[in-house]
């Protein structure tokens, strides 16, 4: 006989993957919610999130966040609605954020949640360019880089979350922006779009050959989403005291890939190379959005994102993301 209780959908890991994630790494699951307890919350997730540093969570060890546990829900950033609350600070129907995306419905302490205004901006944009992917690419320039007016900087797979924020924030400071991404609607989308100053197809051309007639005398900064042949080709690129912000290395998330041959030019050239991770930087979130959410509303930061249909389809989103694609342009989200 049914309890009467709420099931909710969620996405496992049930197997860690060997190289490129398999659909056989996942499974989808259903559980049964308990009743709220006091400061308890109730739910439901309309989007969550599908991000590339996910694939080193799958991997057993020690990193900055703990691994997956195999045969547990996945995790990852959510917007949802309240649905039911046993605490007076999220009202029923209030738009809140969490870190329990791959699950339709959620109930969690309060205190796990955060608010957001979705009269500001939809909902989904607070996964993307007003949330910790704006974020990254904001503490990424301002921060890390310290970008100057008039300077030339490159930005490595510029059509995906992070990347397609930082060109516009990028030009925005009055820099020349050179970037990159894997297929021929994606340089158009950087053209178009964005309306980066040179773009190229690092599938198709050569990215040391593309930087030196893009950037005859040189890269002020590297902004890395991708690490791999691209950084090696930033490296060859870079002006005396250039600055390289290591922010992704998608390149090699399923299999490591060589690492740049010339890396000595960073004593020559007295380079600086700095990674960074935004969990770091959180305490910003504050004052980046009280500049991004003006700029989204008035059309001057564009909110691009490709939305996946249904939970189920999630783990096939994610595989597709990692191979860099044309699946999706900007951020990757799955709406519920």
């Amino acid at each position: 006989m049914a309890s009467g209780k709420l099931q909710s959908k969620e996405i496992r890991l049930v197997s860690r993957p060997q190289g490129e994630p398999a659909l056989e790494n996942f499974a989808l699951a259903t559980v049964e919610l308990p009743d709220l307890e006091p400061g308890q919350v109730l739910v439901r997730n309309a989007f969550f999130s599908i991000d590339p540093y996910m694939r080193g969570r799958m991997n057993e060890g020690q990193s900055y966040v703990p691994p997956f546990a195999l045969g547990k829900v996945l995790d990852g950033a959510a917007v949802g609605q309240v649905v039911q609350s046993r605490d007076a600070a999220f009202p029923v129907s209030a738009w809140v954020q969490s870190l329990c995306g791959w699950r339709d419905y959620f109930v969690a302490p309060g205190q796990q949640l955060r608010l957001i205004d979705a009269t500001q901006a939809p909902p989904s944009a607070y996964l993307g360019v007003l949330g910790s992917t704006g974020l990254t690419a904001w503490v990424g320039l301002r921060e890390i880089a310290r970008i100057r007016e008039n300077e030339t900087i490159f930005i490595s797979g510029g059509a995906g979350a992070v990347g397609s924020v930082a060109c516009q924030l990028a030009r925005q400071s009055g820099c020349r922006v050179i970037s990159s991404a894997g297929s021929s609607s994606k340089v158009a989308f950087l053209k178009n779009q964005l309306q980066v100053d040179h773009a190229f197809n690092y599938r198709e051309a050569d990215p040391v050959e593309e930087l030196r007639k893009a950037a005859s005398e040189g890269l002020h900064v590297y902004f890395d989403n991708t690490a791999g042949p691209q950084l090696e080709a930033a490296l060859a690129s870079m002006r005396n005291r250039g600055r390289l912000v290591m922010c992704g290395a998608i390149s090699g998330y399923n299999k490591p890939v060589q690492g740049p041959r010339n890396l000595a030019l960073t004593i020559v050239r007295r380079l600086r190379i700095e990674g960074f991770i935004v969990v770091d930087h959180l305490h910003r979130m504050a004052e980046f959005l009280a500049e991004a959410i003006p700029a989204v509303r008035a059309g001057k930061l564009l909110h691009q994102e490709t939305a996946v249909q249904g939970i189920e389809n999630a783990p096939q989103a994610f595989i597709s993301m990692l191979r860099s694609g044309d699946a999706h342009i900007g951020k990757l989200v799955i709406r519920l």
